[in-house]
């Protein structure tokens, strides 16, 4: 983009639609403008960001009208934490554009026959809906520009979430709508002790600070699991912080933390310590029961997982006497979940501590036709695999974002299974590996599904069936 273009100010624009990503379009010159934090419908002031020949993109600087179809966000955070950027768009609009987002996606990638896209399937809940939440403790409070030109000196001590695209800055969080039960007291009241009792915030770039990381887990089953990272090997500190929760909340049903001194938070490789309860919770499903560890993946939100679920097996329409291929099992929650009603399901996933979960979860619920297995799929899903196992009669998969690997693409062309029921929470991405598919599959159904109200993300799953 040239330097006149860049923060130029476009006038009362027209917001036409959403686009990706959760961002907005309208047109300027035959130009597509790409805009934040608006609504089809608004007209607004755009100052241009960046852009290229073809397009641009730029943030509001000023309304001259608001849409109909927008609301007033119920967070006092929005528009700062960018967790949920779609609070201004009532929900029927949301679920409309998920839709649509899946469309254009398959419009434009997949470039294969489709039949109509179904309704998104939404979630009762459009708050407190998750059962996960990672909170950030740092000495670096992102502050609004009023408070820095109030001249006041505020505490720079926050826990909250980081502002988006602004590594080492964190928004103070008061009140998150994201999640229920106990996890706003356990934020809430963990800071307050921290604050009253001198312990450090991390300090991101300095990599120093004992408080790091909190994580907040629940269930359905009114279980919940509070981990703790510390950045400072102090056993004083440390010891001090787990017992006030304990104390302040005996029922956590699963207290950990974990010294995590690395350049990142990701703590698969480091030891965590049980200091109260269960190293588990577990979630409940159809009366089977999942249990979930510290490095587990599960689903974030339960109860639109749970219809998520139902799809792919509906999609599946299993009689009873298949062999099914469960891809990316995570915790085997599908793969158990369908086995009543298959002969054998095999499940694979890249970490061996989920399928160690898995095969607890099979177990603890007396289903004894599955196997699991661990490694990368590309490497686990191989000729020498196949041989040693039952061919598939249908393949679920449920890669990533990334989406699948072309080469494990290219072996289920090679297992030509007669049905993939392909789930997905990237429909860009599970489009270009349908393109690929359509060489020997076409695209039965497509059902896209709603796990995250108030953002732009969406699940899809689609059911592919071999050409004849």
């Amino acid at each position: 983009m040239s330097r006149k273009m860049k923060n130029k100010v476009i006038t009362n624009l027209l917001i036409e639609r959403i686009a990706s990503e959760g961002k907005c379009l309208g047109h300027h010159e035959e130009k597509v403008v790409f805009v934040t934090g608006v609504a089809p419908g608004d007209v607004v002031d755009v100052r241009i960001t960046k852009g290229k020949s073809s397009f641009m993109e730029g943030e509001p600087v000023n309304f001259h009208e608001y849409s109909k179809e927008r609301i007033d966000p119920f967070c006092s955070h929005f528009g700062t934490c960018g967790g949920c950027k779609w609070q201004h768009i009532n929900y029927d609009l949301q679920k409309t554009y998920k839709r649509q987002q899946v469309l254009d996606q398959f419009q434009r990638i997949a470039k294969v026959e489709i039949p109509e896209v179904w309704p998104t399937l939404g979630s009762e809940k459009t708050k407190y809906y998750r059962n996960k939440l990672d909170f950030t403790f740092s000495n670096k409070k992102w502050l609004t520009i009023e408070q820095i030109q109030s001249g006041e000196d505020f505490d720079r001590n926050a826990l909250g979430f980081h502002i988006p695209k602004m590594f080492d800055k964190i928004v103070d969080v008061d009140h998150c709508y994201l999640q229920g039960n106990i996890s706003n007291d356990v934020r809430n009241d963990l800071r307050t002790f921290a604050l009253a009792n001198g312990l450090t915030f991390y300090d991101i770039r300095s990599q120093v600070g004992l408080l790091r990381n909190l994580i907040i887990r629940t269930t359905s089953t009114d279980q919940s699991m509070v981990i703790v990272q510390f950045g400072e090997d102090d056993a004083d500190g440390i010891q001090k912080v787990m017992e006030f929760l304990h104390e302040k909340f005996p029922q956590i049903t699963s207290l950990l933390y974990v010294i995590n001194t690395k350049g990142n938070e990701t703590f698969h490789d480091l030891d965590l310590v049980t200091f109260a309860g269960n190293d588990f919770i577990e979630e409940e499903m159809e009366g089977l029961k999942f249990r979930i560890g510290p490095k587990s993946f599960y689903q974030t939100n339960s109860e639109q997982a749970y219809e998520l679920y139902k799809v792919a097996r509906d999609f599946a329409d299993l009689k009873g006497d298949e062999v099914v291929y469960d891809l990316y099992t995570g915790t085997g929650t599908i793969a158990n979940f369908v086995a009543k009603k298959a002969k054998q399901v095999i499940g694979i996933e890249y970490v061996p501590a989920a399928i160690e979960d898995a095969k607890i979860n099979s177990q603890i619920n007396g289903i004894e036709n599955t196997l699991f297995y661990a490694g990368d799929m590309k490497d686990m899903l191989n000729e020498d695999f196949i041989a040693n196992h039952a061919a598939p009669d249908l393949i679920i998969t449920d890669p990533p974002r990334a989406g699948m690997d072309e080469k494990v693409v290219q072996m289920l062309l090679r297992l030509n299974a007669p049905k993939i029921v392909y789930v997905s929470c990237n429909p860009a991405t599970q489009a270009r590996d349908v393109a690929l598919l359509g060489e020997k599959y076409k695209v039965e159904k497509i059902q896209p599904v709603d796990m995250f109200p108030q953002t732009y993300h969406v699940e899809n799953v689609v059911l592919l069936t071999r050409k004849s």
